[in-house]
């Protein structure tokens, strides 16, 4: 049996599953928007309110992982842990509650992404671009099979650019809009400096997984759009909708209250992204990173080590049981 952690700028997420008949069962998944990454792009740090939640989901996380017999776990630290000058201490006190947390850089991110990603659709030897929008950072790849084409991590998610962004409470939707439409070409500028090499790969499918994906994706199928696609037009078409909702603070057809405030900026970044890319449909995938840690753990679980290859440089496997 295994565990898999994974530690966003947003949220925290606990996987347990075992390996029965070649195939993986999910035992149990818990996660909490612990918001790790609020404010870092001001302040440099985790903030205290940030750390001690932090440190409270993975006591939580802890318990869950003593009620089952696990024979390894793996835990990973994603953008707050790679642009925090008090990451180290944040570590420290996990690994005083019993977790061992591994920091990750972008483009190893961007691998397993990958990999839990596309090792959930039918095999195919088309293009596929996968996004996936945490809360500091976006990774983007195209691969065609297990070959990496493009890895690439940008410094933008609906976190960081909440803050950055938007007025917390605000009810004016006239300023509103004008936040929202200034996110939105901020989030294109970012996504244009990779947007050659995006091209030059190609891409024939398009898929994106995070939260705020899902959210966006459960908002256009209530309002008779198709289920689990995102359409560009789906989202300029609602845009009127979801800022008199959010000026309002009525409610929104498929929108949950808990992520109602990662709404404008999630929606921002995925417009720029869209608009960048030329990406005028994109499917919502319900599995990503944790299901990719899960997929290499189970390939590499006679080893103490995550082999160290040109698809996987230099991360530890630590958290043997």
């Amino acid at each position: 049996m295994y565990a898999c952690i994974d530690l966003g700028s947003n949220s925290f997420h606990i996987l347990i599953a075992e390996w029965i008949d070649g195939r993986i069962e999910i035992v149990e998944r818990s996660s909490d928007s612990v918001q790790l990454g609020a404010n870092v792009r001001k302040t440099g740090s985790i903030s205290p309110a940030a750390y001690k939640r932090g440190l409270g989901c993975l006591q939580h996380f802890k318990t869950l992982m003593d009620e089952h017999p696990l024979e390894q776990y793996w835990a990973l630290g994603t953008n707050t842990f790679r642009v925090t000058d008090n990451a180290q201490n944040f570590i420290q006190a996990a690994r005083d509650i019993g977790i061992e947390i591994s920091p990750i850089s972008g483009v190893q991110e961007a691998v397993l992404i990958y990999a839990g990603v596309n090792n959930s659709l039918p095999a195919s030897d088309n293009h596929r671009l996968v996004i996936d929008i945490g809360g500091g950072s976006t990774e983007i790849i195209i691969g065609r099979r297990h070959n990496l084409l493009l890895t690439q991590s940008m410094g933008i998610g609906s976190v960081a650019w909440r803050d950055k962004f938007f007025s917390p409470k605000t009810s004016d939707s006239l300023l509103l809009e004008k936040q929202l439409d200034a996110a939105i070409a901020a989030s294109k500028a970012v996504f244009d400096g990779i947007s050659i090499g995006v091209k030059k790969a190609g891409w024939e499918e398009a898929y994106a997984s995070s939260g705020s994906v899902k959210m966006l994706a459960a908002i256009c199928q209530a309002h008779g759009f198709e289920k689990g696609e995102i359409k560009l037009s789906a989202l300029q078409t609602l845009k009127p909708q979801i800022i008199t909702a959010i000026s309002g603070g009525s409610d929104l057809l498929g929108l949950k209250e808990r992520r109602r405030e990662l709404l404008l900026p999630g929606l921002a970044v995925l417009v720029g992204l869209m608009q960048s890319y030329t990406v005028e449909c994109i499917n919502f995938s319900p599995v990503a990173l944790r299901e990719g840690m899960l997929d290499f753990m189970v390939k590499n679980k006679n080893t103490l080590a995550i082999m160290q290859n040109s698809h996987f440089p230099d991360v530890s496997l630590t958290g043997n049981l």
